[in-house]
């Protein structure tokens, strides 16, 4: 699965998005720059098929298909849009998602799945306070639950703090699993994961 955007652009002026190509692929992590508050949720939601750009294309395997999108690409921890409530526990989250991706959610459930992802302990921890990247771990592999999705697009990991390079081994375990992953982050961020690859990670 390939997604392709072409110069697409949103807002007056291309206020909430400039001018902005990137291609990501099943198998790959690729990484986005975006800054500003608002940048990163509007390209993430361009890049899943979720909002529509003012100008420009947006192909899924070279077709345009909003749906298709929709339905295999998993919109991650977009802020203000798919990220979990600060005060909602762990628990609470894997309940939710289990349910989404079509499975039971009960105590034993969620308990099977946070122990499976070494965060047994963490379960009436609320969302705010969840180390960086245990949430984004706990997200990605919630999302990679629902039996269509082949692909997450993860907005803003960087705004929860930590180090840069813990969610991009996150992105490219998935990747490494087959899933197309985009990730969108800022220019700091980009600079750290740049210094990763100059002693031989891939980008």
């Amino acid at each position: 699965m390939r997604i392709t955007l072409t110069n697409v652009t949103k807002g007056p002026k291309d206020s909430a998005l400039p001018l902005t190509s990137l291609e990501f692929e099943s198998g790959a992590v690729t990484l986005a720059r975006a800054e500003t508050e608002r940048r990163p949720t509007v390209l993430g939601l361009i890049a899943s098929g979720r909002m529509r750009p003012d100008s420009g294309t947006v192909t899924l395997d070279g077709r345009t298909d909003y749906s298709g999108l929709r339905r295999h690409i998993a919109l991650v921890d977009a802020l203000g849009v798919s990220e979990p409530a600060a005060d909602v526990t762990v628990a609470e989250v894997v309940s939710e998602e289990l349910m989404f991706a079509g499975r039971l959610g009960h105590r034993r459930a969620v308990a099977v799945v946070l122990d499976d992802l070494g965060l047994a302990g963490q379960s009436r921890v609320n969302m705010a306070d969840l180390a960086p990247d245990s949430r984004i771990r706990l997200l990605t592999e919630m999302a990679v639950l629902r039996g269509d999705v082949q692909g997450i697009v993860l907005t803003s990991p960087d705004r929860h703090g930590g180090d840069p390079l813990g969610w991009w081994q996150i992105g490219g375990d998935l990747a490494a699993r087959g899933y197309a992953v985009l990730v969108i982050a800022g220019d700091a961020s980009a600079h750290a994961i740049n210094l990763l690859d100059t002693t031989g990670a891939e980008l």
